[in-house]
């Protein structure tokens, strides 16, 4: 349960969170297996210039899309209650729990070449926790800093997945991260969690290991029983990971979205078994039209309605990202799927 009071000289809303599991929260603060959020860009097709802070919102009870009544600068909301737990243990000293911040252009820092294209967040304990994982660059803020959200998040789309996994599946997901070689920016993994959770102490390091696999799928369990396959690839692993081993190892032709630059995007390649095509203009529900250009989102589903694949994650479809670690979370999740294959509103083929 999640308890709200306002501090009398500074009129801000504090987080006061009673004894429960780390999870994901949804817009009301309370606990759930998952959620994904697309915030809306500044410019869309017809419309006047918007807030950009606007977005959509979808979890296990919603059939499609939701336009949520926050904003992602809220101090409410389904990003702000759920951050609110990493921010009020940081506040309280908690040495219960364990996180880790990473991104490659994390705020308050210079941008860095040598990292994975990634982005996320980890808050867990021994029972249970959740994986954040999201396209906005400088986000989340530290935890000393509280809640907020960049400036320079406003102009373009962006997508947020949330997982709430029991405790005994992050040593998976740290394995995983090894491959991302995230830019870990903020972390905290008290003594009690170690050594099983040492490759969360090598990432908080910053130290960079040899690995034995270039790239890794890993089926994850959500804390409810569903199932999500995280795609996994190292800088050692040249090559599109939607083209040429996603589609491939999915068995489906993939509609991809992702950010790509005129001068490095991929065309749509038809040269091997499975196909990807390159998503050109979204529609969200309101409706709401814009193109490609203005979303920094990464997802990909099936084009075939009946393999419902949906993948979300760190990626762009351009040719410099080839030599880019990073990842992709995957699920045949009917509801997730539908929301996003009905998003595409225009693809490019061969």
């Amino acid at each position: 349960m999640t308890l709200e009071s306002c501090d009398q000289e500074s009129g801000l809303k504090t987080l006061h969170f009673t004894e429960g599991e780390i999870s994901c929260k949804n817009e009301k603060g309370e606990s759930v297996d998952w959620f994904v959020i697309y915030k809306l860009p500044k410019y869309k097709i017809n419309e006047s210039v918007g807030t950009g802070l606007d977005y959509m919102y979808l979890d296990p009870t919603l059939p499609s899309w939701q336009r949520s009544r926050f904003l992602v600068n809220d101090s409410q909301g389904a990003l702000w209650y759920t951050l609110g737990q990493l921010y009020q243990d940081h506040k309280s000293k908690s040495n219960t729990s364990a996180y880790l911040l990473y991104n490659d252009d994390p705020p308050l820092l210079d941008y860095k070449k040598n990292h994975g294209h990634t982005k996320g967040t980890v808050l867990f304990d021994m029972e249970q926790g959740f994986w954040l994982s999201h396209s906005v660059p400088r986000f989340p803020p530290f935890p000393e800093k509280g809640y907020g959200w960049p400036p320079t998040g406003k102009r373009n789309g962006q997508t947020a997945l949330c997982v709430t996994y029991r405790g005994a599946q992050f040593v998976s997901i740290a394995e995983q991260l090894l491959l991302y070689n995230p830019r870990v920016y903020n972390c905290s993994l008290p003594e009690i969690f170690m050594p099983m959770f040492s490759n969360l102490s090598i990432l908080c390091q910053g130290v960079r290991v040899p690995i034995s696999d270039k790239k890794q799928a890993m089926k994850l369990t959500s804390s409810r029983g569903e199932t999500f396959v995280n795609f996994a690839k190292s800088q050692y692993y040249v090559d599109d990971i939607y083209t040429a081993w996603v589609a491939q190892d999915l068995k489906s032709n993939l509609l991809t979205e992702t950010w790509q630059e005129k001068e490095h995007e991929l065309p749509p390649n038809c040269s091997l078994p499975e196909h990807v095509y390159n998503v050109k203009r979204i529609q969200l529900p309101g409706p709401h039209f814009f193109y490609s250009q203005y979303d920094h989102s990464k997802w990909c589903v099936s084009q075939n309605f009946k393999q419902q694949w949906t993948c979300i994650g760190d990626l762009n479809r351009e040719d410099r990202q080839a030599w880019k670690a990073g990842g992709l979370i995957c699920t045949q999740n009917p509801i997730i799927y539908m929301s996003f294959r009905k998003a595409v509103s225009w693809y490019k083929g061969c």
